[in-house]
């Protein structure tokens, strides 16, 4: 059963107001589907030490990866998946709970939230069915919302376009979510708005990495993108970081979903940074007594660099890192070597590899795909021998 938090809609079958729902995981996910960006609460197993109370804010999740703190003051305790109605201007929300205890202080400590802070909304109760069935005619509604909002903007021609629309759980307001290159002068469009959709309007601007986490997809690794799973911190990228790790600057394959260059090209930088410390500055040329060879690729993992001659510009020479710094010592000291090549390696011949043409798996008959699954090829070939003789008694 697939829950109903993903790409299908999201609730974790509370339309029924039963709880776990088509996840079966106490409302959470556990591969992240429905709740993006989860934290495992590694102490949810732990009993508190005697005369401590539990941490009284809990962290709720909305559409997609919003995520805010409240503040439960109510006798009730509350559990990973439970659906809630909370605090918010005006009326109230409807979210699920997607973490409790003391993982959540690390996380308000981690964004900056003071838990003593007045301004923390409340919890108000555990929503009943009357709100669920709510909640999910707003869910509904929303994506004919956004196919509107984007013909209304389209229509008075404003530079923008509208990635999502998140109702409110009581349906009393609606926050559009949109992405811009510059500033947008969009008081008409609200006014249309909410005479439109009858409902208070609130417009965010978000980046398009923000934009690609809230709406996710599938990455070119098959897997879901990072921002919308776990990521979240968005970390300047650059084509530096590609040129280091000796990737093509190819835009194409370069940017992600975003249109931005992708994140994960900062996963391994630190390591190819460490690694690209003991070899030579590319940029110094190798001056042989031939003429002089300048750096055209480098192998990092094989720690294997390639020079050409200025003259000989089609032929590559592969050098270690060794026998580079060695040739640029000596030119350093006012010497050049006779080849690039040190004299050990050049005096060893090239052990050639004959290409095996023998027919060792049976790829050359014809009649191979024949055979069954559990015959082997002396089964194949006694079939072969035998429909050959049955031909020839026909004939």
């Amino acid at each position: 059963m697939s829950c109903s938090g993903c790409s299908t809609g999201r609730g974790c079958g509370t339309a029924s107001g039963q709880l776990p729902g088509g996840c079966r995981n106490n409302g959470s996910c556990g591969v992240g589907g429905c709740n993006k960006l989860n934290v495992f609460d590694w102490l949810a197993d732990m009993e508190l030490p005697q005369g401590q109370k539990m941490f009284d804010c809990v962290e709720v999740r909305f559409k997609n990866s919003r995520k805010e703190f409240y503040r439960n003051n109510n006798p009730f305790s509350l559990k990973v998946g439970d659906v809630i109605a909370v605090e918010a201007s005006p009326g109230h929300d409807i979210g699920i709970v997607s973490l409790t205890g003391e993982l959540v202080r690390t996380q308000m400590k981690k964004k900056n939230v003071n838990p003593e802070s007045p301004e923390i909304k409340k919890v108000y109760r555990i929503a009943k069915q009357t709100d669920i069935d709510k909640w999910k005619e707003a869910q509904a509604s929303e994506q004919e919302t956004m196919m509107k909002a984007r013909t209304m903007a389209r229509y008075l021609k404003l530079e923008m376009k509208i990635s999502d629309v998140e109702y409110q759980g009581d349906k009393s307001k609606a926050i559009f979510y949109y992405t811009a290159d510059g500033r947008v002068d969009f008081r008409q469009l609200i006014k249309d708005y909410a005479s439109v959709f009858k409902v208070r309007i609130e417009m965010k601007q978000i980046t398009l990495r923000i934009e690609a986490s809230r709406v996710g997809g599938i990455g070119d690794c098959g897997r879901e993108l990072c921002c919308s799973t776990w990521l979240t911190d968005f970390r300047a990228v650059n084509t530096t970081a590609a040129r280091y790790q000796q990737l093509s600057i190819n835009p194409v394959k370069l940017a992600g979903q975003c249109g931005k260059l992708k994140c994960c090209l900062n996963y391994e930088l630190d390591s190819y940074l460490d690694a690209i410390k003991d070899f030579p500055n590319p940029e110094i040329n190798l001056e042989t007594t031939g003429g002089r060879a300048f750096h055209m690729k480098t192998d990092i993992f094989k720690r294997k660099m390639w020079y050409v001659y200025e003259n000989e510009r089609g032929v590559f020479i592969e050098l270690s890192v060794d026998r580079v710094k060695e040739v640029i010592a000596l030119n350093r000291a006012g010497k050049k070597p006779d080849e690039l090549r040190s004299a050990q390696v050049m005096s060893a011949a090239p052990v050639i590899k004959e290409p095996d043409y023998q027919n060792v798996v049976g790829q050359d008959s014809i009649s191979r795909f024949d055979r069954g699954k559990n015959q082997g090829k002396g089964g194949g070939g006694r079939n072969n021998n035998r429909n050959r003789n049955r031909n020839r008694g026909r004939r």
